[in-house]
């Protein structure tokens, strides 16, 4: 029996699946914020509590600012906090916020033990409580990327690139963080079809803060322990920050038959996907301030009176050598 007959999955189809995944992502709701701007949703008089974990990440920066424009652009007054990735920081705000009694919060990233139970206090307050990328049964409503999607087709990429096997290195220090278990999750389900793909043991754990630089670190330390070329063939990770610093480690050893895949679209990491001689594979590219502006505008609905669903999607694209040109100017962050 060959290993197309056991899987359903040849080389060649290997190859055809990655084709389309750069396609995958788009959809009707890329670029959505256009259309929603005579909506007639307003926040007049109201209050929106803006909780973010941090703003150190572009993906961050980009959700919390365009929240807090998205309040006043709909009349009401944002109380925009940042913790700065300190937990500590992170619950006193929130208990502070839930104490000024807003009209709604929004909470931005946050592991699910540190924030769950003020999500639940807030809730508890009777203060509608929204949130961007946490998987929280005290939300209302989630808005965030299609992460099931994102970690398939990253997945797929890779699994291409690699022609179907090899050893890979992957980061798996946030699983607590819902994004980045789906992510890690969908990598995982994808490389079980195809058994020479393995994840070399024990697994990266990328941190906050200097994530670039124990990224390369880290790399540095197993491309020596792996000197022969072919020995890793990828590495992933479920943010594009390890990727950007364990790129650098690639390219700073003269490993670039090595690619690297991540997630969110930062300007620098599409640069290097860009760049034909750099090892970034592919990153896949969400939309941030568009997914910040969608959970303010989901506010103002649920403050009028709709029903809203328990996620809302906001498109992504990956960007690979073959179209990150093209998605680079579809995101307009070129």
């Amino acid at each position: 029996m060959t290993e197309q007959d056991r899987f359903g999955f040849g080389r060649r189809e290997i190859l055809k699946l990655a084709a389309v995944t750069g396609a995958t992502f788009a959809g009707a709701g890329l670029f959505a914020s256009q259309a929603a701007a005579d909506d007639g949703l307003s926040l007049k008089g109201k209050r929106i509590a803006i909780s973010a974990t941090g703003t150190d990440h572009y993906f961050d920066l980009q959700a919390y600012n365009a929240q807090i424009a998205e309040v006043k652009r709909l009349g009401g007054e944002p109380i925009a906090v940042d913790a700065g990735r300190n937990d500590g920081k992170l619950v006193s705000q929130l208990q502070t916020l839930i104490a000024q009694k807003p009209d709604a919060i929004v909470q931005i990233l946050g592991t699910l033990s540190v924030i769950d139970p003020w999500l639940k206090k807030a809730r508890d307050a009777g203060i509608p409580v929204l949130t961007v990328d946490v998987g929280s049964t005290n939300s209302i409503n989630n808005t965030t990327s299609d992460n099931w999607g994102i970690g398939k087709d990253l997945a797929l990429q890779l699994v291409s690139d690699i022609g179907g096997e090899g050893n890979i290195l992957a980061f798996n220090g946030f699983y607590g963080v819902t994004p980045c278990a789906i992510r890690y999750d969908q990598l995982v389900n994808v490389i079980k079809y195809f058994p020479k793909v393995k994840i070399i043991q024990p697994e990266l754990r990328d941190v906050i803060p200097n994530t670039v630089q124990d990224a390369f670190t880290q790399i540095t330390a197993l491309l020596n322990k792996y000197p022969e070329k072919g020995s890793i063939k990828a590495i992933w990770s479920a943010w594009d920050i390890p990727q950007l610093g364990a790129t650098q480690a690639i390219a700073a050893a003269g490993r670039t038959e090595i690619r690297t895949y991540g997630v969110d679209g930062s300007p620098e990491v599409l640069q290097l996907v860009a760049d034909p001689n750099s090892p970034a594979g592919a990153d896949a590219a969400q939309q941030p301030a568009e997914i910040g502006r969608t959970a303010i505008r989901n506010v103002a609905k649920l403050l009028a009176g709709q029903t809203l669903p328990r996620e809302t999607y906001v498109s992504a694209l990956l960007a690979n050598k073959a179209n990150v040109a093209e998605v680079v100017k579809k995101l307009g962050i070129g």
